[in-house]
Formats: C-alpha cells, structure tokens, sequence
C-alpha cells in the first residue's frame, strides 16, 4: 500500500539516512519511490528485523544460535570495490579479511593455516602437539609463500639421491640449491630440480652427478629487489632463482611459484618485508610454554594466541607478561 501527501498513510520506504558513515540509500529512482511497506508488515517480520531489534531490544532474552538468523539482502547503492572488509588483528597485523580460525585442539594445522592466510586471514595452530612438531607447522606455513627466502634447505654435491627425496617429502619440494659445504652461504655449484631426479634410479648416486651445473644457472646478484628478481625468473623460465653476493656465494633464493600465488591470491596475508604468508600459534599457561613461545618465535610465528579454558586468570597475566618482556 503506497500513500501520498493527501492521503497519508502508515507505510515506511525502504532505504533513506543511515547513521553509520556510509551515504545515504536513495529512497527514490527517477522520481519513482523504492518498494513500500506497512508498519503491520514490519514489525511482523516479514521483512526481517534489524540486529537492533535481534540483539539489544530482546527483552525475553532469547538466545540464538547459527541456524536461528538468515542475513536479507537489502537494496545497495554502491560497488563491491567500494567495500572494504579488512580490519586489524593487532597494532601491527592488518588483516584484508576479518577471518582468525580457533586455537582449540585439532582445528587449524598448516594446510589449514596456509589457505587461511591464502585468503586474507590468518589461522593459528593449535598446541596440542609437541614443541618441535608445533614448530614444525609454523615453519611450513611460513615456507609455503616466501619472496626472498633467505634460509631454503641445502645440499652439497656429495650427497645422494636419497637426500633429496628425503626433503621433498619432508617440505613438499624438489628445487634445492648445492652449495660447496651444503649449507647457505657456501659458494653455489648447482642446482636440483625434479626433472634431474625423474630418472635416476639408484638412490646411492650423488647429486654432483645430474644437478644442473652453475654455469648453466640463471642467477640474481645480491641487491637485486623482489621485482626485478620476478622479472629475471620470468625471462629464464626457470623455476628457481638462486641470488649470489660477489663471492658467488648464495645469500637467498626466489621461487616462481610465488608469482603465480600473487597472481592468485592478491589478498593473501602476508609480511610486508619478507612477503611470507602470516601465521598464529597457541600456548597455554603452563611454564613449559614459555619453551614453546620460543621455538615458535624461533620458527617465524607472526602471533600467539595464549589459549585457557577461562579468559582471566593470573597464570594468564603472568603469561603474557612474560611473552611481552622477552619477545
């Protein structure tokens, strides 16, 4: 039921000022108002009702749960681009989706953590797990995305076959660089790709045997920016890029497929410096978890949760005190 000056009647248009910031809905289009309706049909619900309504002016005190309440969708006046959804998980971490899975036991390892983080939020590893093993899971998320990586796994050309299949089990990956003592920082002598490996079948043979020698490499001079790296990768279509300082030795490391997950993923939360993906941790009150804040630390860990059945204790405040002080 429409009404007009003359004929007033108890109908309320859709739309019109809102309080929140954002600019007022338009209540009319090309002079024609937006769909009205009555107070009765309001306050029935048939529309839906506000969280005002929902939330504060619930004076039964009913309670609700996730299958309680469906979001309507109402008229926009504005472009998806147009909304910004991120928000800050501390002073220091912005978030571009406000979306921070539980610590509880068994909801977030790495895999999780990863497409958390893919997405533009963050999980937290739960703690029910050993101290290195809780470690272990930090490291692989913080791995998975990395730009410059400044400390990848090495070998020398003396070790076997059966090294490399052992880190590609263990990490997921097969492009290693061979250094001189096996270690970052030696001089780079090779690298190992997964083709190399494709057909060897003697898992004793040494990897001085079919890496891909230095002067057949592609390679970054220490100085070089993240861009200009992607640039050279781009141009070699090589899958690794071993950066050197002018002793050749090897100072970083840069994957190509870090640049199709920024192609993919642009959202992804991750370091503003070392462009690795951002990961959270818990720990618990006990003093051993001191110990774990460490190897956490130790292992990248961007934030840690401190998780306790009840949200005010003094083993709490000791906690985090103690995290506050030495970290």
């Amino acid at each position: 039921m429409a009404g007009d000056s003359d004929n007033p009647s108890p109908v309320r248009a859709l739309g019109g000022p809102k309080s929140n910031g954002v600019a007022p809905a338009p209540i009319k289009i090309n002079e024609e108002p937006l769909w009205e309706v009555d107070e009765e049909t309001l306050n029935s619900g048939a529309c839906g009702f506000t969280a005002q309504k929902i939330f504060c002016n619930n004076a039964a005190s009913v309670a609700y749960t996730y299958d309680d309440v469906i979001m309507m969708p109402g008229h926009i006046h504005f472009a998806l681009h147009d909304v910004d959804i991120s928000t800050n998980l501390t002073k220091n971490i912005k978030l571009q989706a406000p979306f921070v899975s539980s610590p509880m036991d068994t909801v977030t390892e790495s895999k999780m953590a990863i497409e958390m983080a893919l997405q533009g939020g963050i999980g937290i590893i739960h703690s029910n797990y050993s101290i290195e093993d809780q470690a272990a899971e930090v490291y692989k998320v913080k791995k998975y995305k990395n730009g410059f990586i400044t400390d990848p796994v090495c070998l020398s050309p003396d070790n076997t076959v059966e090294d490399v299949i052992d880190i590609k089990h263990s990490f997921g990956y097969s492009g290693i660089p061979i250094t001189d003592t096996g270690n970052m920082g030696g001089k780079l002598v090779g690298i190992i790709s997964n083709r190399d490996t494709s057909f060897v079948d003697d898992l004793s043979v040494k990897v001085s045997e079919f890496m891909t020698p230095r002067d057949k490499l592609t390679v970054a001079k220490e100085g070089v920016s993240l861009s200009e790296a992607n640039e050279l990768l781009k141009e070699s279509k090589k899958g690794k890029l071993p950066v050197v300082n002018e002793d050749d030795e090897l100072v970083a490391l840069i994957a190509r497929t870090d640049l199709q997950k920024n192609r993919d993923f642009p959202r992804a939360s991750k370091h503003e410096k070392t462009k690795q993906l951002l990961v959270g941790a818990s720990i618990g009150t006990r003093p051993e978890d001191r110990d774990r804040a460490k190897a956490l630390v130790d292992a990248g860990v961007d934030v840690i949760v401190v998780d306790s059945s009840q949200g005010d204790s003094t083993y709490q405040l000791e906690v985090i005190q103690h995290l506050k002080a030495t970290h």
